[in-house]
């Protein structure tokens, strides 16, 4: 697909997917009319990279854990992986984990929220 399709079904613009690009957490081939051309696939790498940003990871870091994006076993890189790295990979595993665990309290809390309302409506 072109650089637009994918950048309209990710919900992205054109200049974050060639940001992406640059960055080496996609890639893409290019047709004999030099349009970039990016496969299915690419599309949910996109969604994944968008969402990890929102959720505060940086390029660099997500450049680091693009392998395990798809599978967190194939496959897995260990040559070259510093101890820092994996310090730095574990806080944000964390800081996520803590995220989420906030995320989920709230949504709990606003179906509760919302059950009283029903309730209160009927």
């Amino acid at each position: 697909m072109r650089i637009g399709e994918l950048a309209a079904r990710a919900g992205a613009s054109t200049r974050q997917v060639r940001f992406y690009e640059a960055k080496g957490l996609i890639t893409s081939t290019r047709g004999p009319n030099n349009y970039r051309d990016f496969s299915e696939t690419t599309l949910a790498r996109v969604q994944q990279i968008r969402e990890l940003l929102k959720a505060g990871l940086s390029t660099r870091l997500i450049l680091a854990v693009v392998p395990c994006l798809d599978s967190p076993r194939d496959p897995i890189v260990f040559e070259g992986v510093l101890p820092e790295t994996v310090a730095v990979l574990e806080r944000e595993r964390d800081r996520l984990t803590e995220r989420i665990d906030i995320l989920t309290r709230n949504r709990d809390a606003m179906t509760g929220y919302l059950d009283e309302l029903q309730q209160r409506a009927h």
